[in-house]
């Protein structure tokens, strides 16, 4: 999507605001609760229609429970998630399946996220069949149009899973989060498993149908290369909680959270003439059972200051030249 056209827009397609997802950790005979792990602590951000988020950082950071929390497949511990103005966390169950056929998900592994008892026509076609949008040959002239619009041919409905090569089966799981025609789409590491070349194809094909069909996604990822090709913005993940939110060019041409510098100082450029010296980050990922007070980043950042140890860092919002990049940090 133009960003310029971004720009313009103000109402959000999804809103998220103070998100948390915390999961118990049970001990002793009687497995009482003992301590929580802080997965996804406390973020909020907005995905405009037709546009791109990007939802980076390192494993571990809580990208995918957030996705997941967000869309409901797994429940929030607390927080507001408000899809075309309706609080998703307060809808019943004949509410929230109306909804779900605007919001679906790409999971990660082509090879686990499809039944392999099942055909394809039965996996692309069972969400058609669950809210009875098409039956017949109604239905099957949707599979065919599905499938010849991901680049399969029509003819592969009646095969399984297993037949088919890890890109392959992608682009069925993309042919399944289009059946029910949504607006908002989870890509959840959804190039990560698969050869560059097929990324390359993958990403090519995310994004002519966003063009086509004015979706939006929220594309998480931990490759900073696929995710400055396809985001409009791109929101930084560090132990649970979003540090930096800026439009993709200014995040890798001036980022301010010494964390975001650290993870694009450290992303390979693939061109051996430039010099590039990678910023060592010293010292291990906290754990989200017990973070770090004030800053979550304090215990491996460079630039540490005595407050942060002690003070949860401010929301700083910095404009230049029509843009806005919001940072979690006190150096600003």
């Amino acid at each position: 999507m133009n960003k310029t056209t971004l720009q313009n827009k103000t109402t959000p397609l999804l809103t998220v605001k103070n998100l948390k997802k915390h999961f118990p950790v049970r001990s002793g005979f009687f497995s009482h609760i003992s301590a929580w792990v802080k997965a996804v602590d406390d973020i909020s951000f907005d995905v405009y229609a037709g546009e791109t988020l990007g939802l980076v950082g390192e494993s571990g950071c809580g990208k995918t429970t957030a996705g997941r929390a967000l869309l409901r497949l797994i429940e929030p511990t607390s927080g507001e998630v408000y899809f075309d103005n309706k609080n998703l966390l307060k809808m019943k169950a004949t509410e929230l399946r109306q909804i779900r056929r605007q919001m679906q998900v790409i999971f990660q592994d082509p090879y686990s996220s499809l039944n392999p008892r099942m055909t394809i026509g039965n996996i692309v076609g069972e969400a058609l069949k669950v809210h009875e949008i098409a039956t017949g040959e109604a239905l099957k002239h949707r599979l065919e149009e599905l499938l010849d619009r991901v680049g399969l041919s029509p003819s592969y409905h009646s095969r399984y899973p297993h037949e088919f090569s890890g890109g392959q089966r992608q682009r069925i799981g993309i042919a399944r989060a289009l059946a029910l025609n949504p607006t908002f789409i989870v890509c959840d590491e959804a190039v990560s498993a698969l050869d560059v070349s097929i990324q390359a194809q993958i990403i090519n094909l995310l994004r002519d149908l966003q063009a086509e069909y004015h979706l939006a996604y929220l594309f998480i990822s931990h490759d900073l290369n696929v995710v400055q090709h396809i985001a409009d913005r791109i929101a930084v993940m560090y132990l649970g909680k979003i540090v930096e939110i800026a439009p993709a060019d200014t995040l890798f041409k001036s980022p301010k959270h010494p964390y975001t510098q650290a993870l694009i100082a450290a992303n390979p450029i693939p061109d051996p003439d430039i010099k590039h010296e990678a910023k060592l980050l010293e010292g291990d990922v906290p754990s989200p059972v017990n973070p770090p007070s004030g800053c979550p980043f304090h215990t491996r950042c460079p630039s540490v200051m005595d407050k942060c140890k002690h003070i949860k860092p401010p929301l700083t919002e910095i404009k230049k030249e029509g843009k806005s990049q919001i940072v979690w940090c006190h150096l600003h």
